[in-house]
């Protein structure tokens, strides 16, 4: 019994040792210190001065009050200049350039980077788009330091991220966290959008600031968060360094984006629909809309073709084909791949300036360019049995919105002919010289106007 008790203590002290033994020994820690080190330099802070006038100084605060996905700060007014306090990431040192968004220099005047090193210097705005919220920036400084770009289509939701900036003026804070979702569209933020989503804690200040992943690559620019007060709640967004980088090298080119336009409606494959066209999948795009006399129309695409390529870049959805098309410059000769009735179909399309095209289409029809029109009849206790053309919509900035025709206006006659349909009044302003007459009722009265056919 004693040397069975002997041998319990023994294995008990053995234990406890043991167990010592593996306290003392040091644990092995995760940092991503090393990584960042490379990283923070090129990691800029910007200011943006902006002069206003006090109704527009009301504006902008309010806007920015109001708007939970504006990532900029604005500083107390000095006199009539407000101060855009945001971040920028240096994308090539030997030139200088700075990715950061639209949205913090916009109107700037003056725009200042302080460098990491705590060196200032005034920026060149090379160029901004707006509809992507990407703008570019040039500084003349030596010695700096660029961040790599990464390819943002090789990210999964779980790869860890670091989002960097200056939240608050804190310059070059860094927070971590996990890619959330990626190809987030459908957020009313921007025109373009394919966000990387991400639970990186971004705070006001982080706009144009940097999302990388682990090996110190830049994966996005930080811009926007969706918060109900103002601060993080783990939903950011950031762009995704392809979508940065083709359009940076449009503004380096060109100073801006000049977008061509395919001119086709498209939407979401569902199962439901997948099923009604006879497909097997819901990757790709339902084309429900061809604008007449568009690249699309001339090229020979058809409501109801399923879009699965443009360019060889997959179509998963209607976002993929907006986000594609709106990067390509006009002129651009791209090849969009269709199924039609389960046959796979490749067009060709060279794409056409949106402005170009209204140009034309004013030239054809320039008395109700801009005029949305339907058949219309109605039994009025003023005015009696009507039949004409009612105005539905119009843009302001037509012949005819500039000849104060409106909305619910209805048509009865052109040139003192009376019209009944859309068919007779085209017919008589195809045939009319440098204006058209027409009368039409407007509520309980009625008024002639002239509708000049000078263009815009």
């Amino acid at each position: 019994m004693n040397s069975f008790l002997r041998a319990l203590s023994a294995f008990f002290l053995m234990s406890l040792l043991s167990g010592w033994t593996h306290a003392a020994a040091p644990l092995e820690t995760t940092t991503i210190a090393p990584m960042l080190k490379s990283v923070l330099p090129a990691i800029v802070n910007v200011k943006a001065q902006i002069k206003v006038d006090l109704n527009t100084l009301r504006e902008l605060q309010k806007r920015n009050k109001n708007k939970d996905s504006e990532d900029d700060r604005l500083q107390p007014p000095i006199s009539d200049t407000i101060v855009s306090v945001a971040s920028g990431v240096i994308i090539d040192a030997n030139h200088g350039y700075i990715l950061t968004n639209a949205h913090v220099i916009d109107e700037a005047q003056i725009v200042t980077v302080t460098l990491g090193d705590g060196r200032h210097f005034t920026a060149k705005i090379i160029g901004k788009d707006k509809p992507s919220d990407v703008a570019l920036l040039q500084i003349k400084a030596k010695n700096l330091t660029a961040i790599p770009l990464a390819n943002s289509n090789d990210l999964k939701v779980g790869d860890f991220v670091a989002a960097i900036g200056n939240p608050f003026g804190l310059n070059q804070t860094v927070t971590s966290g996990i890619v959330s979702g990626l190809g987030r569209t459908t957020l009313g933020i921007e025109n373009y959008e394919n966000f990387i989503q991400t639970d990186a804690p971004i705070n006001l200040g982080n706009s144009g600031g940097a999302l990388v992943n682990m090996q110190g690559q830049l994966v996005g620019i930080n811009t926007a968060i969706l918060a109900p007060d103002r601060g993080s709640i783990g939903i950011g967004f950031a762009i995704p360094t392809n979508m940065a980088k083709r359009v940076m090298e449009q503004l380096i080119e060109y100073g801006n984006v000049k977008r061509g336009v395919l001119g086709i409606g498209a939407q979401d494959i569902t199962p439901e629909l997948a099923i009604a066209f006879n497909i097997h999948s819901t990757k790709g795009a339902a084309v429900t809309q061809v604008v007449p006399d568009s690249p699309a129309a001339q090229a020979g695409i058809e409501i109801g073709d399923i879009i699965t390529a443009v360019n060889a870049n997959s179509v998963t959805n209607a976002s993929d084909v907006v986000n594609t098309i709106g990067f390509l410059r006009v002129g651009t000769k791209t090849t969009v791949e269709v199924l039609r009735n389960g046959k796979p179909i490749a067009i060709s399309v060279v794409l056409s300036d949106p402005k170009v095209r209204k140009q034309l289409v004013e030239r054809h029809d320039p008395f109700l360019f801009g005029v949305s029109l339907k058949n219309f009849s109605i039994l009025s206790p003023i005015h009696g049995n009507v039949k004409g053309i009612l105005v539905v919509t119009i843009e302001q900035d037509s012949n005819a919105g500039r000849a104060d025709l409106r909305p619910g206006d209805i048509i009865t006659s052109a040139n003192q002919q009376k019209v009944q349909n859309i068919d007779e009044l085209k017919n008589i302003a195809a045939a009319s010289n440098k204006t058209l007459l027409i009368n039409i009722i407007r509520g309980p009265g009625a008024i002639f106007l002239v509708i000049n056919k000078e263009e815009a």
